[in-house]
């Protein structure tokens, strides 16, 4: 009912406006599995082996008036490792009205936003990990000067199809000092944020209804350098795992966060330091724990370097915000710190006639020293000498030698927690520690001919010891290209090969691609946010057309 309603009120609007200025264009996404059993893998395919996520959406633009609707559809089950509740489902997902006049900007129906860096509130879509997390009603920006400007929100947050039961509002106001003090080659902005969440506690008056987020930031750049400074408090709340409340005591959370930069021509140094206490929101106090990043009001993505290679991400670092108390282990955040360097050469320098850049990170991540009390209270410190997570030392260079040939030459030195890298307690199980090297080059033809080729290697002396890394694409014009890659566990007990070739095609504004082989199991990661995959075998077809 309410959508009929929602489309009544927008074909009404679109009609009492002029036809000036129509466009109407949207987009068609098909991503599909056919999975078949696997022996070596040990691996059976379920009943339902052909599994699709299928995205269709369309916009209409008219005038200050923009419309949108999105179907999905999920049949016969969502591809491995998304969110079971979208098995079988499909229909209209989310739809929404934005109108913009002078100073006004309102948004009916199906949102996303940030605020600040999101640590308070960031809903958003990505389709390769499966995360929809659209709040359904309104969102109201008013500008009330070049210098200030005021958002709100009110609605319910997307799970699945269907929407949870609380209530979610939020304000966030920035303020521009650069006019008040007569600043012309420095801008500073101070910006205040507010994030509430209204959840029945079912008459358990010890189960707070209402939990809100108080968030302050600094916004500093001047010259060659850069500073933002976030701190956010959160209202105290019970904890819960799985779907299952621990207990009736009440914990508060913190977030802090500082970024600094310097950059100039040919140089970049950006540091960041993050804190995190006890800092998961979720617009469900159940949803806490869950796997599958549903639900979530905050984002905390994982703050290292984020590598594509084959074996570059193997051992992926997955932020750990949680206060986790019980009898296998005890932790209440994280706490952790990445740096990144960059230099570009002078041309003709002795790395080449063209410009050569280096890259360098270093990232270390632990947890918050704390210590645990029998009645489940605990004492903090503000970082302490809790147990590392995470150390990731890395570099890049990258080479152009002519016009036709380029290289690519990157390093990795990780440690990491084998309960963040495999899954249990945190802290208890030890270390893995692995080295990678990775050499690519790319050899360019004529009429859009060229070839890329791979060759990597992982050290390890845990987990499943040695891999070798090969990867081969031809590029047959700017179109069309076919590819074939193998990851090798050879130091691994059953030294399985985990082999993939495809291709793919483009054309104007269609992208087909295919390709047969294994998923290793683990992590995939998209900018610091992952999704568990098993390992599997079978064939995959991905469609986007744009119109």
């Amino acid at each position: 009912m309410n959508k009929i309603l929602f489309f009544i009120i927008l074909i009404f609007s679109l009609t009492t406006v002029s036809q000036n200025n129509e466009n109407i264009f949207g987009s068609f996404e098909s991503n599909s599995q056919l999975l078949q059993d696997d022996n070596t893998l040990n691996f059976t395919s379920p009943d339902d082996n052909f599994r699709a996520n299928n995205y269709f959406q369309l916009n209409y633009n008219i005038g200050n008036i923009s419309t949108g609707i999105q179907y999905e559809s999920y049949l016969p089950s969502a591809m491995l490792g998304y969110y079971p509740q979208y098995n079988g489902e499909n229909g209209i997902a989310s739809y929404f009205m934005n109108i913009k006049r002078n100073k006004i900007d309102i948004t009916l129906g199906y949102f996303y936003g940030q605020f600040g860096n999101g640590l308070i509130y960031r809903s958003w879509e990505n389709r390769q990990l499966g995360i929809n997390n659209a709040i359904k009603g309104i969102k109201f920006k008013y500008k009330f000067s070049e210098s200030f400007n005021l958002t709100t929100i009110y609605g319910q947050q997307r799970n699945g199809f269907e929407l949870n039961e609380s209530t979610i509002q939020g304000i966030d106001s920035n303020l521009s000092l650069n006019k008040f003090l007569n600043f012309e080659k420095t801008d500073l902005t101070i910006s205040a944020s507010y994030v509430g969440r209204y959840q029945n506690n079912s008459t358990n008056d010890l189960i707070p209804a209402n939990v809100k987020s108080l968030g302050a930031r600094v916004d500093l750049y001047s010259g060659r350098f850069s500073l933002n400074l976030e701190g956010i408090i959160k209202d105290s709340d019970v904890i819960a795992n799985e779907g299952v409340i621990l207990s009736d005591k009440l914990y508060d959370g913190t977030a802090l966060q500082l970024d600094l930069g310097y950059s100039k021509k040919g140089l970049g140094l950006n540091t960041t330091f993050r804190r995190l206490e006890n800092f998961n929101f979720y617009s469900d106090r159940l949803a806490e724990g869950n796997i599958y990043n549903q639900q979530t009001i905050s984002y905390t993505p994982a703050l290292t370097k984020q590598q594509d290679y084959l074996l570059t991400n193997i051992y992926v670092y997955s932020a750990q915000p949680r206060l986790v108390i019980n009898a296998l282990e005890n932790r209440s955040g994280e706490v952790g710190s990445q740096t990144d360097f960059y230099y570009t050469f002078k041309k003709d320098s002795f790395l080449g006639k063209y410009k050569s850049k280096i890259a360098v990170n270093f990232s270390y991540w632990a947890a918050i020293e704390s210590n645990f009390n029998q009645d489940q209270s605990y004492d903090v410190e503000f970082i302490g000498d809790g147990n590392r997570y995470y150390r990731d030392f890395n570099f890049e260079l990258k080479n152009r030698w002519n016009n036709k040939f380029n290289t690519t030459i990157t390093m990795l030195d990780v440690i990491i927690d084998k309960g963040v890298a495999l899954g249990g307690p945190l802290g208890v199980q030890g270390d893995i520690k692995a080295k990678v090297g990775v050499f690519e080059g790319t050899y360019r033809y004529e009429n859009g001919k060229s070839s890329r080729a791979v060759i990597q290697h992982l050290w390890t002396k845990d987990d499943k010891k040695n891999w070798a890394g090969l990867v081969y694409e031809y590029n047959f014009s700017t179109s069309l290209n076919v590819f074939v890659a193998d990851g090798w566990n050879y130091g691994g007990t059953d030294k399985i090969h985990y082999y993939n070739f495809g291709g793919s095609y483009s054309k104007d504004n269609i992208r087909l691609s295919l390709n047969y082989g294994r998923q290793r199991g683990g992590l995939i990661c998209v900018g610091g946010v992952c999704r568990y995959v098993p390992e599997n075998t079978g064939l995959n077809l991905n469609l986007n057309l744009v119109f």
